[in-house]
């Protein structure tokens, strides 16, 4: 295009340059902008038009609009960057919250626990980013949902205990694999980036394993509830997906610069760096350590938990629970999901015993901790968190205190409000 050139003027015939006269030419040639002249000689006017040519005013406007994208992008960056370090317990994988006594009730734990899952809807989301059309963002969606499923149901039936540290890391490195695949371009072959989604899925479905086992399953009846969480999770998927094209349709429609991909995606890699930060150095220690028992403390023996509470209460209206009153099960089942300690002691317990169990439950110093009476129970007070369970022979208040303590300097163990 020529500078000061009016089309609508000359009708599209090629313009005559006053004498001396100087045409500037901006045009790239491998990506390089490049500017040249044309000066008319012989009194005849001459014009050399470039294979690609483009106004200085487009130019300028398009470095404008890459420099108004980057920012937007910083902006956005910045923000997932600000919320993940203001709350750090958003890091780690999400547990999940309660337990079952029932089949129906862990297809239910299963979809609560996806539509609260960020990290693996974000993953998700960035497929379905890459993706563009539905055919092949199901494609996609299916391999990833068949890999988590696969190692979903093994690792659990099979009592596999993975470190979730190292689960929890991997996972966050994969929003950064599918964002920078994004800034980058689509894929111009898809097999490879559909086996890398299946490897991230099965990764993703140890994540879940590790969640599930927190529960407390029994054995009796446990592959029916294995199959109705996994049931519950790719419900729960489906309804973040559907909602996912909504919500980006209705946004697009109203904000325009959410169009433009590259901010999503530049907001997984800063999420997913982020999060990876904070699990590997929250701690340290236990990134690449396997699963190892934990050794008896005073008089109780730490192993993993097996114990199962109920879901759908909220929070209970106390803290310490009588001999003689009756457990809110099912709140009990809402506060350990919160990362609460639960203690339950053996009701017969003699009145000088029962007063060390009641002053540490309810001294606010001990932190998030509940407890009650647990008719049946064999052991003198049990502690319980998510993930494992102290069963004391007598009641040693220092283990228990120690278990607890050591439990809440676990970022697992922040609630992620």
């Amino acid at each position: 295009m020529l500078i000061g050139w009016d089309p609508s003027a000359s009708a599209g015939v090629p313009p005559v340059l006053p004498r001396p006269a100087v045409a500037l030419f901006i045009f790239r040639v491998h990506g390089v902008a490049r500017v040249t002249a044309g000066t008319e000689r012989g009194g005849g006017a001459t014009s050399r038009r470039p294979r690609h040519t483009q106004g200085l005013r487009a130019t300028l406007e398009e470095g404008g609009n890459m420099l108004a994208g980057v920012r937007q992008g910083a902006l956005v960056s910045g923000v997932v960057v600000a919320i993940v370090l203001a709350v750090p317990g958003v890091a780690w994988a999400h547990g999940v919250g309660g337990s079952s006594d029932s089949v129906p009730g862990f297809a239910w734990l299963g979809t609560t626990h996806m539509l609260v899952g960020w990290d693996h809807l974000a993953f998700v989301g960035g497929i379905l980013l890459l993706a563009r059309a539905i055919r092949r963002a199901a494609k996609l969606i299916s391999l990833f949902a068949l890999g988590h499923s696969v190692t979903l149901f093994t690792a659990t039936v099979a009592d596999w205990h993975v470190n979730p540290v190292l689960v929890d890391v991997v996972v966050a490195l994969s929003l950064v694999f599918v964002g920078v695949v994004g800034l980058r371009g689509r894929p111009k072959n898809w097999t490879w980036f559909a086996a890398a989604v299946l490897a991230f899925g099965l990764v993703h479905g140890l994540g879940l394993s590790t969640r599930l086992q927190a529960l407390g399953l029994p054995s009796d009846g446990m592959i029916p509830r294995v199959l109705a969480f996994n049931i519950g999770v790719e419900i729960g998927q489906l309804v973040a997906v559907i909602a996912m094209f909504i919500v980006g349709d209705v946004l697009s429609h109203y904000v325009p610069k959410l169009r433009d991909p590259r901010l999503s995606h530049g907001a997984l890699v800063a999420a997913g760096v982020v999060a990876a930060s904070i699990l590997a150095l929250s701690a340290p220690g236990e990134v690449l350590q396997p699963m190892q028992a934990e050794p008896a403390a005073g008089a109780c023996t730490v192993r993993d938990r097996t114990e199962t509470f109920p879901a759908g209460g909220g929070h209970p209206v106390k803290d310490f629970f009588e001999p003689g009153e009756t457990v809110p099960a099912t709140s009990f089942g809402h506060v350990i999901g919160d990362g609460y300690v639960i203690v339950n002691y053996r009701p017969d317990l003699a009145a000088d015993q029962l007063a060390q169990v009641r002053a540490f439950v309810t001294d606010t110093a001990a932190g998030r901790v509940v407890g009650g009476p647990a008719p049946g129970q064999t052991e003198a007070i049990k502690a319980v968190h998510a993930y494992r369970t102290a069963a004391c022979a007598t009641t040693d208040i220092d283990a228990v205190r120690e278990f607890t303590d050591e439990w809440f300097a676990d970022p697992r163990s922040k609630p992620v409000e």
